[in-house]
């Protein structure tokens, strides 16, 4: 699905600071995250950490569930359901002559009667060869449908996802723990269980139709024994499980933490290795493992001590009706067969009656699944109201689009003398936490111009850089996007990856011609031919993956590019190349960097400076159409001076 993302192309190539996430995410415990935290919203409330109560579960549990019901698959899957449930009665009504069968099956044997048993016997074969298909039938179209289900609900939720930059906002702001387990595990456990627990009540309604008049008629005081047995049963084991909801809750975020530790550890091998942290790697997994194991004991024991309970309460239904009858069956007032039918049908009514006592435990799994899945689909839902609130945060503006029918028979978009791609109204960029990081920036970008953005390290280049790719909406003013293009950078994939695209994909040719022209000509022979797959940046140096990145870009000619430190990995010569094929290409760019050779590239600069406003001087002629801001931008109380200037 194509996003707004996709209409600016964005290489934001963090290669220098790349290396240096990996040494902090390694390193973590070295350094303070007093800086960042301000970044990032107040953690969930625990109540919904800790699982929601019934009236929560259910309306998250119809607003998950309900979509696909009248999705544009709605016909075949509500015939499908409807065949299902056909089919759940069809072995219902089977249980009925069982039930029948069996009763005179024992009378038979009871009475010694070898004519009348072969007879039953017989009987019962062929019901066992008629109505074994139906009970597999009926499985296999739950099964069928719970993977239909999960099919375009697995679709649906990966579309939301990967819409409006959610995926960044939850991963950058730690919003919801783990949503590839809620999206992969959740959802396969979702409409997997619902239908099994919807089948499994309508079973029990229709069995409790059935067999109810089967047992009242037998007699009456045991169907009596029956309700208060299933009642009392209920109530001592919701009492005994209440804290299973909570506890299966978290371990299933416990587990996928302590899951998503090793995963960190794989993808950081070397960098770990370099940074001798394989110790505190070490202690940081096992402290999540023993997190998760001790939620587990806590888990073990609730479930214990359930178990004690329905354990005993499955073994006595197996005398008990038989103890209530016996008397009548003393007295001569009953056959035989009829204590085995008064058990059967004793056992279908109360396994009705005891659905929450049988599966309280698969109960609250599911709950904590609904309660994950639930939280996730209001964080979506929210994201989206967000993205169509243009009332809410920086307003974000594309005009001016050029037609595909418009475009250079090279994919490009043709330049004007002077045409304007970019511009910035009074942006004020602000953190969730509403510290401000830029206040009243305004500026134009045309397309023969080139902004280096520059300033100390932690000075917010990088925060201006996302607000303009739209990654960031914290803040207020307008940012308009003239133009459309249809290049997305991605970092560590080959020149020819296959992405949200509308031009023509690169011929052979095409692709060898622009790795000469990046100088990766002679990485050809590695590899066995250009649609090889690898992990890129295990493969490749950083400033082979950088030069790799600059190839796509020139196979994608986008009107503007955001470049983040995109050459800090590569020496002057070949930076230099870089920057006169992109400027070749006629591709307008906005770069970050700290090198000084940076600017002989560049038109005009966008300084921003930690020191006091009252004593900054501006350097250079400044552009009188860009305005001078002082802001605070530092969680320190330090100001920023942004200055825009010509390069000398």
């Amino acid at each position: 699905m194509t996003t707004p993302t996709t209409t600016i192309a964005i290489v934001i190539l963090e290669w220098t600071s790349r290396r240096r996430r990996r040494r902090n995410d390694v390193a973590s415990w070295r350094c303070s995250a007093a800086a960042a935290a301000d970044s990032l919203p107040p953690p969930p409330p625990e109540k919904q950490r800790e699982g929601s109560d019934l009236q929560t579960l259910l309306r998250r549990f119809w607003k998950v569930a309900a979509p696909y019901w009248s999705s544009d698959d709605k016909v075949q899957a509500r015939t499908q359901l409807g065949a299902v449930f056909l089919l759940t009665l069809a072995t219902t009504g089977i249980s009925v002559g069982f039930n029948f069968l069996g009763r005179d099956f024992y009378n038979a044997l009871a009475n010694k009667d070898q004519e009348q048993f072969m007879k039953q016997l017989l009987y019962y074969l062929g019901a066992f060869a008629g109505g074994i298909p139906i009970f597999v039938l009926r499985d296999y179209a739950r099964e069928t449908l719970s993977l239909r289900w999960r099919s375009w609900m697995t679709r649906f939720y990966i579309d939301r996802y990967l819409s409006n930059q959610t995926f960044y906002r939850i991963q950058s702001q730690s919003i919801i723990d783990n949503p590839d387990q809620r999206i992969v595990d959740d959802l396969s456990s979702f409409t997997g269980t619902a239908l099994s627990f919807a089948l499994t009540l309508f079973n029990a309604v229709i069995d409790l139709i059935s067999f109810s008049n089967i047992l009242f008629g037998i007699y009456p005081p045991l169907f009596v024994v029956l309700l208060v047995y299933s009642i009392g049963g209920t109530l001592i084991s919701v009492y005994l499980g209440r804290g299973l909801v909570t506890l299966n809750f978290l371990q299933e975020k416990k587990e996928a933490d302590f899951r998503y530790g090793l995963v960190r550890v794989r993808e950081n091998a070397e960098s770990i290795a370099f940074y001798s942290g394989e110790e505190n790697e070490m202690q940081l997994l096992l402290r999540r493992f023993e997190s998760a194991f001790e939620n587990l004991t806590k888990l073990l024991i609730s479930s214990r001590n359930l178990e004690f309970f329905t354990s005993g309460y499955r073994y006595l239904i197996q005398i008990l009706p038989a103890a209530v009858v016996a008397p009548m069956y003393f007295a001569g007032k009953i056959e035989f067969g009829v204590i085995n039918q008064s058990v059967s049908a004793f056992n279908h009514i109360l396994g009705d009656f005891s659905l929450i006592v049988y599966q309280f435990q698969s109960i609250s799994a599911f709950s904590a699944v609904i309660d994950r899945l639930g939280e996730f689909d209001d964080y979506l839902d929210s994201s989206s109201k967000r993205h169509s609130d243009p009332s809410e945060g920086i307003t974000l503006t594309y005009c001016n689009v050029k037609t595909l029918a418009e475009l250079e028979p090279n994919g490009s978009v043709p330049i004007d003398k002077q045409q304007k791609l970019l511009d910035i109204e009074n942006l004020t960029v602000q953190t969730p936490r509403s510290t401000t990081l830029v206040r009243d920036l305004s500026l134009v970008i045309n397309n023969n111009e080139h902004l280096l953005v520059t300033g100390p390290s932690g000075s917010g280049k990088t925060s201006l850089l996302r607000t303009l790719a739209g990654l960031w909406s914290a803040g207020k003013g307008k940012i308009t996007h003239y133009q459309t293009n249809w290049f997305t950078a991605l970092l560590d994939a080959a020149a020819n990856s296959e992405y949200t695209c509308e031009k023509p994909k690169p011929t052979t040719e095409d692709l060898i011609q622009v790795l000469e022209d990046v100088r990766l000509g002679y990485i050809l022979p590695r590899f066995s031919n250009l649609d090889s797959t690898y992990e890129w940046s295990s493969v490749l140096s950083l400033g082979e993956q950088q030069r790799l990145a600059f190839a796509r870009l020139l196979l994608s000619k986008p009107k503007l590019v955001l470049l983040d430190e995109s050459t800090s990995a590569l020496d002057e010569a070949n930076e230099a190349h870089l920057y006169k094929q992109i400027e070749r290409a006629g591709i307008a760019y906005i770069s970050i960097g700290h090198r000084r050779t940076l600017y002989q590239y560049h038109n005009k600069n966008l300084r921003i400076s930690t020191v006091d406003p009252m004593n900054a001087q501006q350097i250079g002629s400044l552009n009188p159409s860009i305005k001078t801001t002082c802001i605070n931008c530092q969680i320190y109380s330090r100001s920023c001076l942004y200055m825009v200037h010509d390069c000398l």
